[in-house]
């Protein structure tokens, strides 16, 4: 019974490992098809990319692998290929295309031959990468000593869009964008540069440029010299500046690249003077020089311009124009009326610039005496007085003064002459018929002499000084500010009642006004002025305004705001603040334009 159950097993055991053996047999002769995939491109430039295959499956084998590419769709082993050559362990492989064109784009696919043929990978695209622009340079032509043309002419693009193009200059070899370029433009072809602000005889370096979105592209390097340019040369402000001379000069700070052989000042009483007219010669070279410039003209206007010359030519500073100074005298007036004091606060009479030195000046004087004195010195050379005929001499008598009053003082160095003339100012004028004088009153204070007077429209008048119209003055103008002596009578354009003021207080620069004064303000709704009158009573303009309600106003000249008062009643002020009016009511105002006071009385 065991015999026999042994016998069944050993034959189990046989059959089943003829079968397992049988099974494994048919298993290992299994081969699964080949198959390939294009998995990537990798680091793609201008003229190369790698392609990434990879074998999926290789059945029997491969006698050769790699990737097949072309410009069209599903390039085969017919087209061009590149075989992968390195050992093979695993199942990716890399291969790198060369040479291909860039801006271009590829189609590639993994390949693999076996005893079966050519299986391939998935088609894959890629594009390489543009280049810089392909450029020539221009011949440099126009050379002067600070300017030249050239260009240059893009003649391949690289693939991308030329975003800007020029040319690039410098005094080393090989000029880049990093330093001086001009711009000129985009795109291809041929383009035209300016060069400017070059230095003269000098070696210039020059490449053409354009650049894409690679970078940017240079053409050959040129070389041109520009010629001698003219100096460069700054005029120095006039100092020192006298009736007959003056100190002027200038510098020298580039040389054009040649050398400066003259150099100096050019003068002329008319504009832009050239080394044809006069000249001061300064030198040569580079750098500064100072020019002395003598026997001027007294009281006329000179221009000067520096001047430099080299072998290209010469070069000007720009113009400067200065006056020498007239035969202008000045005296202070000095003695009794002021205590003898012979500084600042002593009175001063001068002569104009076309006085030819006859000085004069009105001065209000006490009775006593005077002396005339120059720099403030009681030195006998800066002292004038009396001669004892009348005359001036130095340092002279003191001058006497019999009678107080306002004098009009001249005095001339020329011929040593001088005068004063007690003066009693009025108003003459059409509105009396010219038959006599209006007297005017002098505040001491202020300096000046003022009256009220009612003048009527189409008439004119003057101010006089003395009875037989030696001293008179007028207004050629008729600006309402400038005197003439002896000038036109002023014309009387509105009739009114006028504040007058003459001021003599300024030698030889006197002055008028003649003011219609009103009133402007909340009662009248700031505008249609309503005009004062004068009360030789109270020696005020006045008016009556009703006002409505609270508000404020002002008192203005002419209607007009050029000159206008306001603030405290007691103390107006130019352009003062708005004078207040408290409540409703009818109200009398009155102003004194010449003590700079007013009232305010509600009635």
């Amino acid at each position: 019974m065991k015999k026999l159950t042994l016998y069944r097993f050993l034959a189990v055991l046989v059959t089943a490992t003829i079968f397992f053996a049988s099974c494994k047999k048919e298993q290992s002769n299994v081969r699964l098809d080949p198959k390939l995939a294009t998995s990537q491109v990798i680091n793609v430039s201008s003229d190369s990319a790698t392609v990434v295959g990879f074998v999926v499956a290789a059945g029997d084998g491969f006698s050769e692998r790699g990737v097949c590419y072309n410009t069209q769709t599903e390039p085969t082993t017919s087209d061009s290929k590149v075989i992968y050559s390195d050992q093979v362990t695993k199942a990716t492989f890399a291969v790198k295309l060369t040479e291909l064109a860039y801006a271009t784009k590829y189609y590639a696919r993994a390949y693999a031959i076996n005893s079966n043929g050519t299986i391939y990978g998935d088609e894959v695209t890629f594009t390489t990468l543009p280049v810089v622009p392909t450029l020539t340079t221009a011949t440099i032509t126009s050379i002067t000593g600070n300017s030249a043309a050239g260009g240059g002419n893009v003649t391949v693009s690289g693939g991308a869009d030329v975003t800007v193009r020029g040319i690039c200059f410098g005094k080393n070899h090989n000029p880049s964008v990093t330093g001086t370029k001009t711009t000129d433009g985009k795109g291809t072809g041929a383009f035209v540069s300016s060069l400017t602000e070059l230095k003269g005889n000098s070696v210039y370096y020059v490449r053409a440029y354009a650049t894409n979105s690679a970078g940017t592209g240079y053409g050959p390097e040129v070389t041109f010299t520009t010629l001698v340019d003219l100096p460069v040369v700054t005029t120095t402000a006039l100092t020192e500046i006298t009736k007959v001379s003056a100190v002027s000069g200038g510098e020298v700070t580039y040389d054009g690249g040649g050398t400066v052989t003259a150099r100096g000042l050019a003068l002329s009483t008319t504009a832009n003077p050239t080394i044809d007219g006069s000249i001061i010669d300064g030198g040569s070279g580079l750098g500064a020089f100072v020019s002395n410039l003598t026997g001027l003209v007294l009281n006329t206007s000179y221009h000067v311009r520096a001047y430099a010359t080299n072998s290209a030519g010469t070069a000007y500073g720009s113009d400067i124009s200065f006056t020498t100074l007239a035969d202008i005298t000045k005296f202070w007036v000095v003695g009794d009326y002021n205590g003898w004091d012979n500084s600042d606060n002593a009175k001063y009479i001068i002569s104009t610039a076309t006085s030819s030195g006859a000085a004069e000046g009105y001065v209000y004087l006490t009775t006593g005496a005077i002396k005339l004195t120059t720099d403030h010195s009681w030195d006998s050379s800066h002292t004038f007085g009396d001669d004892g005929s009348g005359g001036l001499t130095n340092p002279g008598d003191n001058i006497p003064v019999t009678t107080a009053g306002y004098y009009l003082i001249k005095a001339n160095l020329s011929n040593m002459t001088y005068s004063l003339t007690l003066t009693v100012w009025g108003v003459m004028g059409d509105y009396n018929g010219w038959s006599s004088q209006t007297d005017m009153t002098y505040n001491p204070s202020t300096l000046t002499f003022s009256l009220a007077l009612h003048l009527t429209s189409g008439g004119a008048f003057k101010f006089r000084g003395t009875s037989d119209w030696s001293i008179n003055y007028g207004s050629t103008a008729a600006d309402g500010t400038t005197l003439n002596a002896g000038g036109d009578n002023i014309p009387v354009t509105v009739t009114a009642d006028y504040a007058l003021t003459l001021d003599l207080s300024h030698p030889n620069q006197y002055t008028y006004s003649a003011n219609i004064w009103s009133l402007i303000g909340d009662f009248n709704g700031w505008g249609g002025d309503q005009v004062m009158t004068w009360d030789a009573t109270n020696q005020v303009f006045t008016a009556t305004i009703d006002a409505s309600a609270a508000g404020a106003f002002k008192f203005r000249a002419n209607s007009a705001w050029t000159i206008n008062l306001g603030g405290d009643i007691n103390a107006l002020t130019a352009g003062g603040d708005n004078i207040p009016i408290s409540a409703a009511g009818n109200y009398t105002i009155t102003l004194d334009p010449w003590g700079l006071k007013a009232t305010i009385t509600k009635n």
